[in-house]
């Protein structure tokens, strides 16, 4: 860890540039009151997440197997910006007690990783054999975390399923795959849930879904040709198979858990999705609609299910039957099936009605959607762009998701698993000088805090905040060309670790 010695400094510069980008109109109903976290319930927590793939490295040693984003990188590195892979990544696998410590420096109280299932299970399934050093890796990993008081908080899958499954059914497109995942769930509960209290199932099933099986510009690739340059798939039915898939998975790992281990080991569990908030463009009934329908395809194909034990009725309507359908039997192992709903949210579109309709032809997962979405109006953003040309910056939007989950959902127990941005990668720049300087992020971080925290004033059942990320890494399609972290990885120089503006404020904001 390099830290400078102006810590103080870096504090007061990155709060007086905060100050000086809030606008009036921005400013919360607290804006006087020193921000810190004694705003918050007492009990909240807050900390940092990450993903297996993204982080670790370590891609091809101490036993591991090929998961669908090794196979994705090396077969289609033109759809990765920079033609990046996840082979070292920002090498926590190695530097995880260096990267410890830089969690409890800053004051966390818990943190987010992904367990790469083919670290574990190089086959995908326990009779593939179990690989001791993987698991090895994650008892260290959360004993770390336990010493420094750092609570683990443990995702089974993000993105990244193993790519023996893949050689062998197709994976998630496959209903094979729910018996794996059930058994691969049942491994780790068994073997770190002793220490482990907090899981999700699994990491945002709809971009997996959908970028996988519709745009074909994540793992594994697949697409109606018409769509993009892939070499299989069906973009009007393989996301719903998958997303189909994807639930039942969920539904038998919870049943799983909550049957056999939470008895006695007394942890919770939920499902992590994302979703952007829409904003009708105009304040038209149509533009209303799209907005209601957006929510429907990105958010309600999961939660619904999970909650209600059915898709929504947009989606039925839309897509018909290339929708597949429940059982009664699946629609009651899915229904309730969470303790908690993970909430990932980035930022916020407008919505409007598409004017046109593909009346069945080339149809897609997007066209049933049947909205344009875009991030401005009249030539003017929603928000404050970011260097990642899909975030703006919108915190009340985090506020309008949380009251709507609230009304929509009987106001369930909500993490907010993931929110952040990211900063251009300008490696030609020094650090000191502009890859540590990131007042946006600190504004960022801040006015959602805000709205986060005027969401729990307003009754939304919201118990943790975890920002995106602690370390610059591996960001998919976009691969290095993107920084998230609170803590600058130099990827030119042994990957040194340096402290961002935005960490010593969260330091300052989460001081006791």
């Amino acid at each position: 860890m390099a830290v400078h010695q102006g810590r103080f400094l870096f504090c007061l510069l990155a709060l007086a540039s905060l100050c000086a980008c809030t606008t009036e109109s921005a400013k919360p109903s607290h804006y006087s009151i020193p921000f810190n976290r004694s705003l918050f319930p007492a009990d909240f927590t807050f900390g940092t997440a990450s993903a297996a793939y993204q982080y670790e490295g370590a891609a091809r040693i101490d036993g591991k197997g090929p998961c669908t984003w090794d196979t994705f990188t090396e077969k289609h590195p033109e759809k990765i910006r920079g033609g990046g892979n996840g082979d070292v990544a920002s090498d926590f696998y190695h530097r995880y007690k260096e990267d410890v410590k830089l969690m409890k420096s800053i004051g966390l109280d818990s943190f987010r990783f992904s367990i790469s299932w083919a670290r574990i299970l190089p086959k995908g399934k326990l009779s593939g054999g179990v690989n001791p050093q993987g698991v090895k890796f994650y008892n260290n990993l959360i004993n770390e975390l336990l010493s420094n008081g750092i609570e683990p908080f443990v995702t089974l899958l993000h993105y990244d399923p193993p790519q023996a499954l893949e050689d062998e059914y197709d994976g998630p497109l496959s209903p094979k795959i729910v018996k794996d995942f059930q058994d691969y769930a049942d491994f780790c509960f068994k073997t770190f849930g002793d220490r482990v209290k907090l899981w999700v199932t699994m990491n945002e099933p709809n971009v997996l879904s959908i970028n996988g099986y519709a745009t074909g510009s994540f793992a594994p690739g697949r697409c109606s040709k018409h769509v993009g340059n892939c070499t299989a798939g069906n973009s009007a039915t393989e996301p719903y198979i998958v997303a189909h898939n994807l639930l039942l998975a969920h539904g038998a790992a919870v049943k799983l858990y909550k049957d056999k281990y939470q008895p006695h080991q007394k942890g919770k569990i939920g499902i992590t999705t994302i979703t952007h908030w829409f904003e009708p463009k105009y304040q038209t009934s149509s533009c209303r609609e799209a907005a209601s329908r957006a929510l429907d395809f990105y958010f309600g194909w999961f939660v619904d299910p999970v909650i209600y034990g059915d898709y929504p009725q947009s989606m039925k309507s839309a897509a018909g039957n290339r929708l597949p359908k429940f059982t009664e039997a699946q629609s009651n192992l899915l229904k309730g099936s969470l303790d908690f709903l993970g909430v990932n949210y980035y930022t916020t579109n407008y919505a409007e009605i598409a004017t046109a309709t593909t009346n069945g032809v080339n149809a897609t997962y997007v066209t049933d959607r049947q909205t344009i979405l875009t991030a401005y109006k009249n030539g003017t953003p929603i928000g404050t762009p970011t260097a990642s040309d899909w975030i703006f910056v919108y915190p009340e939007g985090l506020y309008e998701l949380l009251m709507y989950i609230k009304e929509k959902y009987n106001n369930p127990v909500i993490y907010i698993t993931e929110n952040g941005m990211g900063d251009g990668n300008n490696s030609s720049l020094p650090i000191y000088k502009v890859g540590r300087k990131d007042s946006l992020r600190i504004r960022y971080h801040y006015g959602h805090l805000s709205y986060l925290l005027n969401a729990i004033k307003g009754g939304v059942n919201v118990k943790a905040y975890y920002a995106w990320t602690l370390l610059d890494n591996f960001e998919w399609d976009g691969g290095y060309t993107y920084r998230y972290g609170l803590v600058f990885v130099d990827f030119k120089d042994n990957l040194k670790r340096y402290l961002k503006y935005s960490a010593f404020w969260f330091k300052m904001f989460l001081r006791k």
